[in-house]
């Protein structure tokens, strides 16, 4: 599946490079994927299957478990104070979930919707990262999604096991449990793994643009008009404006939704009449977990793409710099016409990068930009860098710009309401 993948996305002959059929850029791990979610509503019946199974489980299921067996006469430890709270929180992003990934899939397609259809316009070097994150995308759903419902498993199989006497059922006691846990455990699977499905998407979206603006930066490390130049950044910039308008509802809806539940958690638990043990909050701190996952994926993915976006500008303006300090005197306004280099400056055997460069600053390093013979006039360079610091590129949300300041105040803020909740877990459970 692996392979195939990758030779998708990389063509197949070279000098044809338009990918003669559509199919051959259709990723089948995504497409089963929206199957497997019944989001491909391509058909009449499709959309009926899809929006049925919505109701039964991101809907139905929930009310009937929290009405029907929210167990009030049960002892502490079977008791779910919470689940009003845990239940209305994943159902409200499984809700936006769907309707969105339902949306971008009738609107868009998958290829148009993850861009594969402009993969013939982009270097084999961002085809083929582009193609390994792909592989890696569903792996990561999995890696994101299955510890929490490994756990969720556990905790539902014990809650029957050891309550059954207790809990109410109808019929046959032990037919009863065992339908509704897994009508509960698929209910909670689908509605995580929708959201997470959503978020990963985002990450993809926002990947590709990443490996492009960091193909685009090779261009300052040779010859290349400023029309060129100008012509691949508005082409970056359009992109990043599609993904910020097709997101930005999804974006702000799961920041206040997430943050909306954090609070609710956190005024629940800290009421001095509510007892507080594992088996009572550890389903919200479950669901706290996996929502603010969710939303980390987004927001960080989104400050990457700023930040290697605005990082263009600081290596233009350092190439426009090299240029200048680099032009003789007597050549007015002109680079020289054989290809320089100043000693001067730094001596070349010293590497002036940090040792402890991590990949995010990839773009931004004290390594001097090599000066070609027919570098642009000095006019040229400096309108391109006037051109790049009032057109700043990156990732928005209804026209704010999500840099790293935004990402730190709401990773902070999310993480202590998070840190919290655990807290008062873990001590009742010690």
């Amino acid at each position: 599946m692996e392979n195939e993948t990758t030779q998708d996305l990389l063509p197949q002959n070279r000098p044809n490079p338009g990918y003669g059929t559509q199919e051959g850029l259709e990723l089948k791990s995504f497409r089963l994927g929206l199957h497997w979610f019944c989001l491909d509503q391509t058909s009449l019946w499709k959309v009926s299957l899809s929006w049925s199974l919505f109701f039964v489980l991101a809907v139905g299921s929930p009310i009937v478990s929290h009405f029907l067996l929210l167990c009030s006469d049960c002892d502490e430890q079977h008791q779910r104070p919470y689940d009003a709270l845990v239940q209305l929180s994943l159902s409200s992003f499984a809700a936006i979930s769907f309707v969105s990934l339902s949306s971008w899939s009738r609107k868009y397609g998958i290829r148009k919707f993850l861009f594969l259809d402009k993969l013939c316009d982009v270097s084999d070097k961002v085809r083929r990262g582009y193609a390994e994150e792909l592989q890696k995308s569903m792996k990561l759903l999995c890696v994101f999604v299955l510890p929490c419902f490994a756990l969720e498993s556990a905790y539902r199989i014990w809650w029957y096991a050891s309550g059954a006497r207790q809990i109410p059922y109808f019929g046959n006691m032990i037919a009863s449990d065992i339908i509704a846990c897994a009508l509960q455990l698929g209910s909670w699977l689908y509605r995580t793994s929708i959201f997470i499905l959503a978020c990963i998407f985002y990450q993809l979206t926002c990947h590709l643009q990443i490996l492009r603006l960091e193909d685009f930066a090779q261009v300052f490390q040779k010859e290349t008009e400023v029309s060129s130049i100008l012509a691949e950044h508005l082409r970056i910039r359009r992109n990043l404006r599609i993904i910020s308008h097709r997101f930005r509802l999804f974006l702000l809806l799961s920041l206040v939704l997430v943050t909306a539940s954090q609070f609710f958690a956190l005024l629940l638990t800290t009421r001095t009449t509510t007892p507080l043990n594992i088996y009572e909050v550890g389903e919200l701190a479950l669901c706290s977990i996996s929502l603010v996952t969710g939303l980390f994926i987004c927001m960080r993915s989104a400050t990457k793409i700023t930040h290697r976006a605005q990082a263009i500008t600081s290596l233009a303006a350092k190439w426009h710099v090299c240029a200048t300090i680099n032009t003789f005197d007597e050549v007015d306004g002109e680079t020289p016409t054989n290809q320089i280099t100043s000693p001067q400056m730094y001596p070349p055997e010293v590497d002036w990068g940090s040792d402890e460069e991590d990949g995010s600053d990839d773009l931004d390093n004290t390594k001097l930009v090599p000066i070609f013979a027919h570098t642009m006039s000095f006019q040229k360079r400096q309108a391109l860098v006037n051109y790049l610091e009032h057109n700043r590129a990156g990732i928005t949300v209804f026209g704010f710009m999500v840099d790293r300041t935004g990402i730190h105040t709401i990773f902070g803020i999310e993480l202590a309401l998070l840190l919290w909740l655990l807290n008062k877990t873990i001590v009742n459970l010690t």
